[in-house]
Formats: structure tokens, sequence, C-alpha cells
């Protein structure tokens, strides 16, 4: 008897009509955030985009990420509404730390089985994010992989372009002795992390989804998007000569600060200019941490640090705070030949 089995691509699992869907939901939403530079519509085998004319030396810019495993947690709580805007925030932060402007923004998904309405919820966040960074959305890839996905397992990455003058590169050149670094405060944990925290909640076996802390579910706290904070420091590149901007992400105060000191200074944090939010003392409360390692591991509160003259710092802070940003002195850079490059004065 032979075999008669009629083979498809939807039998095999993926649905090129439900992608289709999604792609014309997806092109309303990408709508919203288009800028002028965007030629052409969504749905084309890649984007056009011209470069913005009021650049007279252009440097083209690009940043990839991803969430890590925040996208695991919003899986468990089917709370999926945010975790686009912490992608976008992952890219386009890292974008204006060099003083680049954000031109436009593409999405990688992948799933086992598309659900369109998580796809949905997913994109509109993307394009939250882009609206909050004034980036377009401008393409991406929704892939459907039975086999190497089970459930409704996914994964996100994000890629995104910025512009920056030349002669506006922000790289830490600039820095030197006497300089004074300015805290912004971040949202909660943003998306870094969360591996630790996902182990510690196993192990603590609290329920996050009940579970209050002053005042405010777990759930709710840890799933808090990643701030972006593009706009607040475009406006403050445009009237103050920033020496440096640090975007604090994996590995914290400690292994980021470095990234922008030249040879033989040293960043000196002084810890007790902020109180760690709630979520941070909870942490190192229940897993032991030092505080070494909290701040190693997380912002500890502290989403960018900008380094700049001490003479800029009272216009710097009235600047962040009519922005709607929390804004600190938290330290000052030091000459130093110590291997040490971060000191934090407890």
């Amino acid at each position: 008897m032979s075999d008669t089995t009629v083979f498809s691509y939807k039998n095999s699992g993926v649905d090129i009509d439900a992608s289709n869907v999604l792609i014309s939901r997806l092109k309303g939403i990408a709508k919203k955030t288009r800028r002028p530079e965007v030629i052409g519509e969504l749905g084309s085998f890649a984007a056009l985009c011209s470069l913005p004319k009021k650049y007279r030396d252009p440097i083209l810019v690009s940043s990839t990420d991803g969430v890590g495993t925040k996208l695991r947690l919003a899986m468990q709580l089917q709370s999926y509404d945010t975790i686009g805007i912490d992608l976008v925030a992952m890219c386009v932060n890292d974008l204006i730390v060099l003083g680049a402007e954000p031109v436009f923004f593409l999405d990688y998904y992948a799933v086992s089985k598309l659900n369109i309405d998580i796809a949905s919820r997913i994109m509109t966040g993307v394009a939250q994010g882009c609206l909050e960074s004034g980036c377009s959305l401008v393409g991406g890839e929704t892939a459907e992989m039975p086999g190497m996905y089970r459930g409704e397992d996914c994964d996100l990455a994000g890629f995104s372009l910025g512009i920056v003058e030349k002669e506006g590169i922000i790289d830490g050149y600039k820095v030197r002795d006497g300089d004074v670094l300015v805290a912004l405060g971040s949202s909660g944990l943003h998306s870094n992390g969360y591996s630790l925290v996902r182990q510690l909640v196993e192990h603590t076996k609290i329920s996050i989804d009940t579970s209050v802390l002053n005042g405010q579910l777990l759930a709710e706290i840890l799933l808090t998007p990643t701030r972006i904070y593009v706009k607040s420091i475009l406006t403050l590149i445009e009237q103050i000569n920033v020496h440096a901007i640090v975007h604090v992400t994996g590995g914290g105060l400690l292994d980021n600060l470095p990234r922008v000191l030249p040879v033989n200074v040293q960043a000196v944090i002084e810890a007790s200019s902020w109180d760690w939010p709630p979520i941070f003392c909870w942490i190192q409360q229940s897993s032991y941490m030092n505080p070494f390692e909290m701040y190693r591991t997380f912002n500890c509160g502290v989403g960018m640090v900008i380094i700049i003259d001490p003479s800029s710092l009272d216009q710097v802070l009235h600047m962040m705070s009519n922005a709607g940003e929390l804004a600190w002195k938290i330290g000052f850079i030091k000459s130093s030949s110590s291997s040490d490059r971060v000191v934090i004065h407890t």
C-alpha cells in the first residue's frame, strides 16, 4: 500500500497566511514611527532610508542587542506588552552614548508557531520604543521554526542604526582629572541580570505574580521596561560639552565605566550619593550577594552615567530634571595609575 501523506508547508508547522496577516497589522503600527527619511513601505525585501540632510559629515553608528532572559519571564507571565520597549531601549541607549541620533530600527522575532496576538503585542511595544527614541520601525524578520522552538517559546533581537556628526562623536577621549560623574536613574533592572533573578525566584519559591514589594507586584517591577534616555541626552549634548556617556548594562558600573576611560584616570563612585531602589535591596537580601557582585551584575538604580566638566554640573542637573530624569552627582574622575579603573566609596 502506497503512502498517500500530503505534504505542505502549513502541515509542517509554518503558516505563511498567518505571517501575512501579521505583516498587514504591523504596517499600521510601523506607520506611526515613520521618519521623513524612510523610503517605501513595510513589507519590502529590504528597507530604504536616506541620510538626514542636517548632517554635514555624518557617521553611521550601529547597535544590536536582545533582552536576555527577561523574555523568559515575560513568557512565563504571558505579559508581552512592554518587552518590545526593552528591545529598542537596549539598542538605542547604546547609540546615544556615542552622541548618535537613532534613525531606524529592525527586529528579529523567532517562534515555533506564530501567534498573531502575541506577536502584535510585542511589536506594539517595539513601536512604542521607537516613538520614545524618535526612530522609525522599518522592518525586520518573523521566523516560524517548529523543531527549533517549542510551545510558545520565542526569541527577540534588535538592530538599530544612528547618525552622528563626525566632530560630535562622544568617545571618552576628553575625560580628564577633575571631571564629575552625573547619574541618571534607571527604571529598575532594565534588561540585565535576569538569569540570576530567575534562579533566585526559583530558590526562594516566591510567587512573583502575587508577592508584593513596596505596594507593587513583584512581577510588575521585574517587567518594568528599560528606560530610554535618547531624547533627554540629545537635548543635553546640543548645549553641553559632554566628555563621555556610559550605558550601565551587563557588568554594571564596575565593568561599563572603564569602557570610556582613558589611561591613567580612575572613576570614583560615592555609594552614599543615592539609595538603591527596593528591587535591588530585595535581591541582595535574598541572595546574600556582596555589594561588589551587586555593582558588577546590576545597574543598582543607575541607568546612565554622564561625564562632564564640573563647571557644567548645575546646568546638567537642571536640564535633566526638566527632561524628567532623576539625576545626581555620583562621583568624579581623578588621575591614577592603579589597575582598579573604578573605585566605589561606601
